[in-house]
């Protein structure tokens, strides 16, 4: 077996690896967001199979094992969901695969000094012991003055999403330390985040094309990186069922997410950030069409420098010139960073900080 294939093996068997083997229902729930008016958050209820005594814990027959299990993990459908925050509780229903979604009215107030807030899940089924987790919810500061959207994949670090076969290598054999952030990407963020005042803490919300079984590794990707951490939501799930193997069929609800985000907060103007490789740029011009007064700015990296893909984001840019907000095609992050400069998006400082960040 080649290394190459080892290493999908592991990738697949890890979500199996912290139950340790005893299988049983789990409540698997995924970072939220949220206003101070409402929050959103989603999550699986599952069962999954045990691992009998005679299976090595580790090893490349324990991870085809867990993978097995994977295949095998069966959505527990029509069962309720009890999720508290703070003092807010509310109750939903899987759907038939065992997912659910809450969308959650905040009548009682979540402490104002914390960006962070903790939510806990209680499932109760018939003959077995509760299942319970948690989660945590992002609600940004009352003195955030901008909202900052942007796409992960070959935006914020590099995966070559443009050829399919490297990014199936960078998204499931590279490590977090050794995937390559692009050159004053963090500066930028940190610049972004803190606004002309230092101080601003605004919300940095990602949204990625791969599966949830990278989050984890993403988490730790932006931390070695030091860029700034926020939720992380994903546009498809990749799990594997026995009725659908192979990952579902990516729909393009980018769009639909976005308006979510930025229902967060009604007045929140936003900028938002991507690359020229996928659909980012149509996307983020349906949304400034959608919402022309609230979209300071559009940066889509340039990943690939194809004649015919550059003149349809030309003439996307055209097409909101009469908007306040200007479409930018960079080719690094500092260009993005003068830009924002201008517009009284960054600081000084934070400007000159992507520029030692970006010389390096």
């Amino acid at each position: 077996m080649t290394g190459f294939v080892r290493r999908l093996l592991r990738i697949a068997a890890r979500p199996m690896k912290r139950d340790r083997g005893r299988g049983g229902y789990i409540v698997h729930p995924y970072r939220g967001y949220g206003s101070r008016h409402e929050a959103f958050l989603m999550g699986r209820v599952f069962r999954q199979a045990a691992l009998g005594e005679v299976i090595p814990r580790y090893g490349v027959l324990r991870d085809l094992a867990d993978v097995v299990r994977r295949i095998f993990r069966h959505g527990l459908p029509e069962v309720d969901v009890k999720v508290s925050l703070g003092e807010n509780v509310a109750t939903v229903t899987t759907d038939r695969d065992g997912y659910f979604d809450v969308h959650m009215p905040l009548e009682a107030p979540l402490p104002a000094n914390s960006a962070w807030h903790h939510a806990e899940l209680h499932v109760v089924l018939p003959g077995v012991e509760p299942v319970q987790s948690f989660t945590e919810v992002y609600i940004p500061p009352a003195e955030a003055d901008l909202l900052v959207i942007s796409d992960i994949d070959d935006t914020v670090m590099y995966t070559g999403v443009t050829n399919k076969l490297r990014m199936l290598h960078r998204l499931f054999v590279k490590r977090a330390h050794q995937r390559m952030a692009f050159p004053g990407v963090a500066a930028f963020y940190q610049a972004l985040h803190v606004g002309r005042s230092g101080k601003a803490r605004r919300p940095i919300l990602y949204v990625s094309r791969g599966p949830w079984s990278i989050y984890e590794m993403l988490e730790e990707f932006f931390q070695l990186n030091r860029i700034p951490v926020g939720p992380i939501l994903f546009l498809r799930e990749w799990g594997i069922s026995w009725r659908k193997p192979w990952p579902r069929r990516a729909e393009d609800h980018k769009y639909d997410l976005i308006q979510h985000m930025l229902s967060m907060r009604d007045e929140l103007p936003c900028v938002l950030i991507g690359d020229s490789g996928q659909h980012d740029p149509e996307v983020y011009t349906r949304i400034v069409h959608k919402y022309p007064e609230r979209i300071r700015a559009v940066y889509i990296r340039r990943v690939e420098r194809k004649p015919e893909r550059e003149r349809a984001i030309n003439r996307l840019r055209d097409e909101i010139l009469h908007t306040n907000c200007n479409l930018v095609l960079a080719d690094d992050s500092l260009a993005m960073a003068e830009h924002a400069f201008r517009q009284g998006l960054i600081a000084a400082e934070g400007l000159e900080m992507v520029r030692r960040e970006s010389d390096r």
